[in-house]
């Protein structure tokens, strides 16, 4: 998106090149990565930071405002209620794909958001194995909010850890060992000090968690929570003593219901210029005739799951819980990624991290996925090049 940083990258690339930066990530990982890394970063020029910068702006002011705050308590089903839930986010992450505006200027379109983690350890240390291997510009950034990498990796230690003993947090998942984003959890480790543990070891008397390390049991006093309700649904062959709901005597880096209040579910309350046109499907009065510039899209699924992206005539009128679907206008991603192969389209997400004395939340750093396939997403771009997990670099 910036032609001279481009064309420089584009030129300096080599396949032995990007072979040692994935070797560098498998070393240093201590195991292969399980996903795929792009050949390259973006580049993004201050105009459409500027433009991402503003759109999340907007976005905030919506889903936290006093109003839609009461309304969006209805978005978590009974059954899945957390007890003891924070007066707000500790994170928020937004996706917005990279369009044109009628004048032909970059134009940040709202995808989806989501009051959960993503991979705040990774994105920064595949930024630093970026600028190791490639050319990339001394005046570009993949933070934001004037941070450098040692206060990043500082306030990411205070949002997950506060006060506690590191020993006493723990980063929890559903296997974490078998998850695709296992590397981030590792990084995870290294830079904050928090072992990652699965749901199902970890022990509950009365209202006390523990789990167990190296033949002791450690109290749990704060959790940095990355279960994702609909796939821990789905584990019925999974037998826990803590199953989020219950009381304990913990506080979290990011509560459990965040993922539900600030989701999909909040994108029909939302009116800007960055926001395709959305509504619950049970809201929808008229069914449009060009269903084609539509998807349906699930609330509360992850990574795509169940995403319908070519709706069929007729299929609207046979879902049994239309209040739980949000029909949304397509967005048209812009190819804006030169490689040797064509040209690429770009997803940005915007990550921010919510202090507990903080009056907002501050955006930190990006997380970038390309793809020349209809969805953006790794699963959705298998035996493609110059696709996959990469980062942004902002111009300065």
């Amino acid at each position: 998106m910036i032609s001279k940083y481009r064309e420089a990258y584009n030129t300096q690339f080599t396949e032995e090149k990007y072979k040692q930066f994935l070797a560098d990530l498998d070393a240093e990982a201590g195991y292969p990565v399980q996903f795929r890394v792009a050949e390259s970063p973006i580049f993004i020029p201050i105009s459409l930071k500027e433009k991402l910068i503003a759109a999340g702006d907007q976005i905030l002011q919506t889903v936290m405002s006093e109003k839609y705050l009461k309304q969006s308590f209805t978005a978590i089903p009974p059954s899945l209620l957390v007890p003891n839930q924070d007066s707000h986010p500790g994170t928020i992450a937004i996706d917005f794909a990279v369009c044109k505006n009628e004048a032909g200027e970059f134009w940040p379109q709202l995808i989806e958001l989501q009051g959960f983690p993503s991979m705040f350890a990774y994105q920064h240390w595949v930024a630093l194995k970026y600028k190791k291997h490639f050319t990339v510009p001394g005046n570009t950034t993949h933070l934001f909010s004037n941070l450098a990498d040692d206060t990043y990796i500082k306030r990411l230690k205070k949002w997950i850890v506060d006060e506690e003993d590191p020993e006493q947090v723990i980063l929890l998942e559903i296997e974490p060992e078998k998850q695709k984003t296992r590397v981030d959890f590792e990084l995870t480790r290294k830079m904050v000090g928090i072992e990652y543990v699965c749901i199902s070891k970890v022990i509950l008397e009365g209202k006390q968690l523990f789990y167990a390390k190296n033949g002791r049991k450690i109290p749990v006093r704060r959790i940095y929570n990355r279960v994702i309700f609909d796939e821990f649904a789905r584990r019925t062959d999974m037998h826990c003593q803590f199953n989020l709901t219950e009381e304990a005597n913990v506080t979290w880096a990011n509560h459990p219901n965040w993922f539900f209040r600030i989701s999909k579910y909040s994108m029909p309350f939302i009116n800007s210029p960055y926001v395709p046109q959305t509504k619950f499907l049970n809201e929808v009065e008229t069914i449009p005739e060009d269903l084609e510039n539509y998807v349906l899209k699930p609330l509360f699924s992850f990574s795509g799951t169940g995403v319908i992206f070519d709706i069929k005539a007729g299929s609207l009128e046979n879902i049994d819980d239309p209040q739980n679907f949000i029909l949304q206008r397509k967005v048209q991603y812009a190819p804006v990624i030169q490689s040797p192969s064509g040209l690429v389209k770009a997803e940005i997400r915007l990550l921010y991290t919510w202090l507990k004395d903080e009056p907002a939340p501050l955006l930190t750093i990006n997380l970038v996925r390309l793809s020349k396939g209809k969805m953006i997403g790794v699963d959705y771009n298998k035996d493609q090049e110059w696709v996959g997990g990469s980062v942004g670099f902002l111009e300065t």
